[in-house]
Parts: C-alpha cells; sequence; structure tokens
C-alpha cells in the first residue's frame, strides 16, 4: 500500500506566500511604464511629470500624458555629472540597479526559508521527541499495515496452543466465507482478546491469522494512541478504523490494550482526560461497526484484570483467548518448529529437552534454542546437541558460569555440603523431582552454587506432603552446614525465602492447616506478578494472624527437623558426595548413585551470596 504525500500545513503556507508574492510583483511592474533616464530628463524639461518621488537609486511619478496607456513611471537615477555629459551627447541612456531582480527577491525570501529550515530540522524534531508530534499529525493513524506476503506466519509457525488456534480458525473461515456463517444468523464476534503471560505468542498468533486468511493486517501498539493533546487519540482511533473499512475485509490488531483501555476513574483526574476520550472513541467505533463488513478486530494484554469493563462486555470484545504457557507437548511442538531453522544432530530426543523447560514460555523456548545454537558454535561442533541444550538451559535458569570468582576453601567446602544437602533430600524423599546436576561453579545471578531438579511430567496438582517436602529439600543445605560445621551462614538466605512462601501458603491460601479453610490472602490475578511494592489486603485479627505466624513457624521447624534426621541418616554420602563435587565442581547421577531418585517437575535451588 502507497503511502500519501506528507504535505504539511507549514509547505502549503510557503507555497501560497511565494504566490502572493510574484502576484503582487506582476501587477505593480504590468501597471508602471519603466523610463530610460534620459527620457525623463526631457519629460522633466518639458513640464510633463507630476507627483515626483525620489530615493536613493529610483525616481517614480504621475505622467501627464500617458505613455503607452501608463499613467505611472518609473526610472533609475544616474549621477548628475554623468547625467550632465550624456545628455549633452545626444545619447539615450539608463541606470540599472545593483543586484537585480533575483538579488531582490531573495532578500525577501532567503530569511523565510532559513527560519523554516531551522524549524524543520531542530525544532522538529526537538517536538516530535518530547511527544508534541501531534500539532503536525493530528488525526493520523500510526497503523502498520501488512499484507500476507509480509507478514510471513501462519498457522504452520505457531505450536503449543491447539485450542486456541481451533478458536481463531473460525475468524479465517468467517473471512474467507462469509455466507456460510450468515445463513443460520450467526455473527463472527466483533473483538477477540487474546490474554495470557509475556513470551506466549499473542502477537505471532494474530499475525498467523491475518496469514491464514491472506487479508491486510493492521498492527498498532495501544500506546501509540496516546499523545498529551487531548482528542488526538481519539482523532487516530476513528482514523484507523476508517481504513479498515475501506480495506475490508481485513484485520486490526491492538497490541498492548492496557496501555489504552486501563479502568477509568483509576488515577485519573478529570472527564477530559487523553486516555479516557481515546478508549471512549474506541468504545464507540466497537459498537459502530458491522462485523458483516468484515473487519475483525484482535487485541493482546497480559494485565486483563486493569482493563476497563465496558470494554470486555458482551458486543465489543465478544471473546477472551487464553493463551498459557504451553505444556510438555506443546514444549515438544515448538521446539519442533524452532529447530529447523538450525543443524541439530540426528540422534536428539526433545523429550527429555522439554521435560526440563516446565514453565517456560514460547519465547523462552525460542531463546533456548538460539542459546544451544551459540553455544555450540563456540565449543567448534558441526551439529547442536543435547549437551548444548543443557547448557542452554542452565545458563538461562541460573545465568552464566563465572569461573573468575575464586571462593576461599572453606566456602567452597561449605557450598558443596550445602547443595549435596539439597541432594540427597531430593533424591531420598518420594515424590519429589530428580537430581539432573549438582554444581558449585559460581554462576552470574549471584548462584554460588545450584541443584537442578529435572521433571518426568507437569503437575498440575500437588498434595500437602509434597509441599511439605518441598520444604525440606529447600531447608537441608541448611542443616547440612548444620550438621558438618556445626554452625551457618548467609548462603541459605533464598531457600529460607522460598520455603517461608510455600508454608505462608499452605496456612493462608491452600486451608491446609489448624487455622482452617479459610482463605486469608487471595492469590494476584496479574500475569506480570505482584508487585514489588504493595499492600496486601488484610481482612483478618490480630488473633488470626498470630495463629498464621506460628503455624508457619511450626511447618517450618518441622521441615529443618526432618532435613537434619535425614541427612544424618545419610551423613557418609553426604561427605563423600561433598569430597566429589570439590573435585569435579559438577555432577550428575551417573557420577554419584545416591543421587538417582525419579521425579516430576523442574526446581532449581541455588546457594546465594548475602
Amino acid at each position: 500500500m502507497q503511502k500519501p504525500n506528507q504535505w504539511t500545513v507549514w509547505y502549503f503556507l510557503l507555497a501560497f506566500s511565494l504566490l502572493l508574492t510574484a502576484q503582487g510583483w506582476w501587477a505593480e511592474r504590468s501597471t508602471i511604464e519603466a523610463l530610460p533616464y534620459s527620457e525623463f530628463l526631457r519629460l522633466l524639461k518639458e513640464n510633463k511629470l507630476g507627483d515626483l518621488r525620489i530615493e536613493q537609486q529610483e525616481i517614480t511619478g504621475t505622467l501627464k500624458e500617458p505613455i503607452n496607456q501608463h499613467s505611472q513611471f518609473r526610472t533609475i537615477r544616474v549621477e548628475p555629472e554623468l547625467a550632465q555629459a550624456l545628455e549633452q551627447s545626444n545619447v539615450t541612456f539608463t541606470g540599472t540597479l545593483q543586484g537585480g531582480l533575483l538579488s531582490n527577491i531573495l532578500g525577501w525570501l532567503l530569511p523565510f526559508i532559513l527560519i523554516f529550515a531551522l524549524w524543520s530540522l531542530l525544532i522538529r524534531r526537538m517536538v516530535d521527541k518530547q511527544g508534541l508530534g501531534g500539532m503536525v499529525s493530528v488525526g493520523k493513524s500510526r497503523a502498520k499495515v501488512f499484507v500476507q506476503r509480509d507478514t510471513g506466519v501462519t498457522f504452520n509457525d505457531v505450536a503449543g496452543i491447539d485450542e486456541a488456534k481451533s478458536e481463531l480458525m473460525e475468524v479465517v473461515s468467517f473471512l474467507k466465507d462469509q455466507p456460510r456463517y450468515s445463513r443460520l444468523g450467526a455473527r463472527i464476534p466483533k473483538g477477540i482478546l487474546l490474554v495470557g503471560p509475556p513470551g506466549t505468542g499473542k502477537t505471532l498468533v494474530a499475525k498467523a491469522v491475518a496469514g491464514e486468511a491472506n487479508v491486510p493486517f493492521f498492527s498498532i501498539s495501544g500506546s501509540e494512541f496516546v499523545e498529551m493533546f487531548v482528542g488526538v487519540g481519539a482523532a487516530r482511533v476513528r482514523d484507523l478504523f476508517e481504513q479498515a473499512r475501506k480495506s475490508a475485509p481485513c484485520i486490526i490488531f491492538i497490541d498492548e490494550l492496557d496501555a489504552l483501555g486501563k479502568a477509568r476513574g483509576a488515577g485519573s483526574f478529570g472527564g477530559n482526560d487523553e486516555k479516557e476520550q481515546t478508549l471512549n472513541q474506541l468504545l464507540a467505533e466497537l459498537d459502530g461497526f458491522d462485523t458483516r463488513e468484515g473487519v475483525v478486530l484482535l487485541a493482546a494484554t497480559n494485565r486483563p484484570e486493569i482493563l476497563d469493563p465496558a470494554l470486555l462486555r458482551a458486543g465489543r470484545f465478544d471473546r477472551q483467548i487464553v493463551i498459557d504457557r504451553p505444556d510438555r507437548r506443546g514444549r515438544i511442538e515448538i521446539l519442533k518448529v524452532h529447530v529447523k531453522r538450525i543443524q541439530v544432530a540426528a540422534d536428539l530426543d526433545l523429550e527429555p529437552v522439554a521435560g526440563i523447560t516446565t514453565g517456560f514460555s514460547g519465547a523462552d523456548l525460542a531463546n533456548l534454542v538460539n542459546e544451544a545454537a551459540i553455544l555450540a558454535t563456540r565449543r567448534g561442533a558441526e551439529q547442536v546437541g543435547m549437551e548444548d541444550f543443557t547448557a542452554a538451559v542452565e545458563r538461562i535458569v541460573v545465568g552464566s558460569e563465572r569461573h573468575g570468582r575464586l571462593l576461599l576453601p572453606h566456602e567452597r567446602e561449605v557450598v558443596a555440603h550445602h547443595e549435596m544437602g539439597h541432594a540427597l533430600a531430593a533424591a531420598s524423599l518420594e515424590g519429589m523431582d530428580p537430581v539432573h546436576k549438582v554444581s558449585i561453579i559460581p554462576r552470574s545471578v549471584g548462584a554460588l552454587g545450584y541443584t537442578l531438579q529435572r521433571p518426568t511430567e507437569d503437575r498440575f496438582l500437588i498434595t500437602l506432603q509434597e509441599l511439605k517436602n518441598r520444604m525440606v529439600v529447600l531447608l537441608a543445605g541448611r542443616a547440612a552446614e548444620q550438621l558438618v560445621f556445626a554452625e551457618i551462614s548467609t548462603g541459605a538466605a533464598d531457600d529460607l525465602g522460598k520455603a517461608t512462601d510455600i508454608a505462608r501458603q499452605i496456612v493462608t491460601r491452600f486451608g491446609m492447616s489448624d487455622v482452617g479453610q479459610a482463605v486469608l490472602e487471595r492469590q494476584s490475578a496479574s500475569y506480570l506478578g505482584e508487585h514489588a511494592i504493595s499492600l496486601r489486603e488484610k481482612d483478618y485479627s490480630e488473633q488470626t494472624a498470630r495463629e498464621i505466624d506460628l503455624c508457619v513457624k511450626a511447618l517450618l521447624d518441622e521441615a529443618y527437623a526432618r532435613a537434619k534426621a535425614l541427612l544424618q541418616e545419610q551423613h557418609d554420602n553426604l561427605r563423600q558426595g561433598a569430597r566429589l563435587l570439590l573435585d569435579k565442581e559438577t555432577l550428575t547421577p551417573e557420577d554419584f548413585p545416591p543421587l538417582r531418585q525419579p521425579g516430576r517437575s523442574v526446581t532449581t535451588i541455588e546457594t546465594k551470596q548475602p
């Protein structure tokens, strides 16, 4: 689609000024007779001139007897001495101005041109950087229009979200075959909201819908509608829908809808707020277009909890499609899509890769494949193997290795026993995830060592006993330090935080304690997690708060006592495994058989520096 010429009002004003200047100059010159200076002197002697206006270089006046139907004249002055000498020789002579017509015109126009150039190069750039560009582009949508050949994405490029694809296939079918849906009176939803955590493929899915339907794709971010001038965003919304109607059937995709559709009245200072005006216009446009026109609105957000209720009601965004992180089978399908772009070993099995990437989104898996290819290239391999994927997972989860960080010998011993305590506890408790690797190599995220557990399957329900066992594994690192060195260190700070969170959720969210079945603290509905600075809603008494604290303490004390008892039974394995870990720095169950134990989900336990 060709873009129209971006003329602004300033270009038209400049052209209009030039036209007026030329017209005035031509009108003046067409009504005045230009006389040679010798003819002027003759007429002056004959007393045929009047109303003379003598300037430094020019003389103008009126003719008592018109010449060539002109009653006014102009002539260029000549020095008196020279004029007298020339007059005596009966020669016709006239004067000329230095510079001529071109210099006069440039003298008038050059200052305006310089001012306009200065404004264009300096002031306009500053205005655009400060967000004031709406002054010269009010009402123009910044939507990027793609057609099918530009998006280059179809449903074959989207994996791991089969349920969402099946629902969106209805949109594709409607855009391709509208009569099929209208014969029974059905209509396609006006708006479809894609909801999910960051990186799960919401934008990719929207492009795939446009690619499958082979229709124009209007893509714009919600923040691009908002300017500092009230009314600019609303004008852009109108312009976008007008463009879409002219290109129907088509798809409008608004990314980061929460920037535009935040609930009104929350944090605004008046009814004329720019975001409210823009949102009101979007609501009106959603009510104002007919789905039979072939315009489908897709939007994506990872903060659905802050959207305005009027935006989510039936008749506007009729359907919400949740695109969540993929399960194990979905991760395998996503990995198959991404490994097509790299050279992988013929015997590479993606099942183990999917097993150690629980909780990864589609974007995380794409990054994983790229990291594995980089690591294989770095080691000079011809193909990407399983060891590269394992190293890439560790790099993403716990950061890159920092061999340059040298720990004191005693600190290395403490970290080795700490990590071996985690590993032995995980291998000894039923239902825990099997240990994949134990390492005491410092990592860039601040971990002095870590224990990586690999799952065997995705879990959706966890029992009370399994939660308690997880607390035992987390506290086993400190328990190992207490048993071996008779003192504890700050390396268990991260473990204590995670164990405390589990204990508190057991009491306040899951109703698994003596406090009762009540939910005392609700989970945040945000896909982005709770904000670092937030006030928890406390709707229970001080007596209940005391009972919660006592229950949390009792759970932690119980888990710590179990961890010490378990490691006391395996004291020899703890010592032997720590010595082996100090020698090799990294251990797997193949290197140390006591670590073998089946499990279910990914858990990474790190020893953090204080």
